[in-house]
């Protein structure tokens, strides 16, 4: 298996993860919880990422609306979103992100509320003008597909005067978007960007959500919820998703096949994996965690709804099989351990 299948297979099962939990939190909690998180997910990765990245993006030296609508342009364009840039002025520039939304995936786009549209333009877009230092610039949501309107639509304006931090986002339904020419859009540097680290990005793009979302859980939710949330969602889209990524990965039958696939997915993550097989089973040694890589204290949460992913896979890959936790790094054991084995028969002790 070459490096850009497990990617895409690691890309593939993270971005379908990250939908379920907008869902499982929108059904399960509330559309107001939904858009916390949201919001918090999106303050925390615009700290992180927005003002480091935009040197890597070939954005530094433009008037700051262009450079904010440039920033999700390209950021979002290698994460494979469909989004469109026009720069209308120095002082004005548009971002509209085309159906089918990335980050509604499917037909889950039919049960997303708006509050977690507004919790991402609350969390992002309406701090980009304190990340540059710039009090004028504000966002102005021109169209949200949450709505029912033909995309996430609106443009960064400097405006004349300071504004108040409730000014940096306004909402301004009606407007529509100028058409896009992609030849007058900003540009990746491909000498720099080559075929191999956008696929590798794009695997990036999806993790990074996940990264952040399972621990604001368990702050918004505590951990027992948390922990509830996490791993329902997981072994949902586990289910939901095994015939996808056990196609990618060329899945084979048994709980050696299921180890195996383990293996592949955990090499697709850049996990230092090991597979060992036995008569009547298997066992699986993960012994890093990328995903968490550069997270203090990560609750017990996060990694029961992490390894519901993996229950969920099995359930389908053999339902007469379990996948039993021997081992845990996240609590100072050298490796994540699982074994793969038979189910007991009913009434077996």
């Amino acid at each position: 298996m070459d490096a850009s299948t497990g990617w895409r297979a690691a890309g593939t099962l993270y971005h379908r993860y990250f939908t379920g939990l907008l869902l499982t939190v929108v059904t399960r909690r509330s559309a107001a919880d939904a858009g916390e998180l949201t919001f918090r997910l999106f303050r925390k990765q615009h700290h992180e990422k927005f003002l480091s990245s935009l040197g890597k993006l070939g954005l530094d030296g433009l008037p700051d609306p262009v450079k904010a609508a440039g920033y999700h342009y390209l950021s979002n364009r290698i994460g494979g979103v469909s989004v469109e840039f026009v720069r209308e002025s120095d002082a004005k520039a548009w971002v509209h992100f085309v159906p089918p939304r990335w980050i509604y995936d499917g037909a889950a786009i039919c049960g997303i509320p708006s509050e977690v549209s507004r919790g991402v333009l609350r969390g992002w877009y309406a701090q980009n003008g304190p990340s540059l230092g710039n009090p004028r610039l504000g966002f102005v949501c021109c169209q949200q597909t949450t709505d029912g309107q033909p995309g996430l639509s609106g443009y960064f304006l400097e405006h004349d005067r300071e504004l108040q931090p409730e000014e940096r986002l306004r909402f301004s339904p009606g407007e529509l978007p100028p058409r896009f020419d992609p030849t007058a859009a900003p540009k990746l540097d491909e000498a720099a960007w080559t075929p191999e680290r956008l696929a590798k990005a794009n695997r990036n793009y999806a993790m990074e959500y996940v990264k952040n979302a399972l621990p604001i859980l368990a702050e918004i939710f505590g951990p027992a919820e948390a922990a509830h949330l996490g791993r329902v969602t997981g072994r949902l889209i586990g289910m939901q998703f095994y015939a996808e990524i056990a196609a990618i990965l060329d899945a084979k039958p048994g709980a050696e096949g299921f180890a195996l696939l383990m293996g592949r997915l955990a090499t697709g993550q850049d996990d230092a994996c090991e597979v060992e097989i036995g008569r009547s089973g298997a066992v699986v040694r993960q012994t890093s965690w990328r995903l968490m890589r550069g997270v203090a204290n990560v609750p017990d949460s996060v990694f029961e709804g992490w390894n519901g992913l993996l229950e969920g896979l099995l359930a389908v890959h053999d339902r007469f099989l379990v996948l039993d936790v021997r081992r845990r790094l996240d609590r100072g054991d050298a490796a994540f351990e699982w074994e793969i084995r038979p189910r007991a028969p009913a009434g077996a002790y």
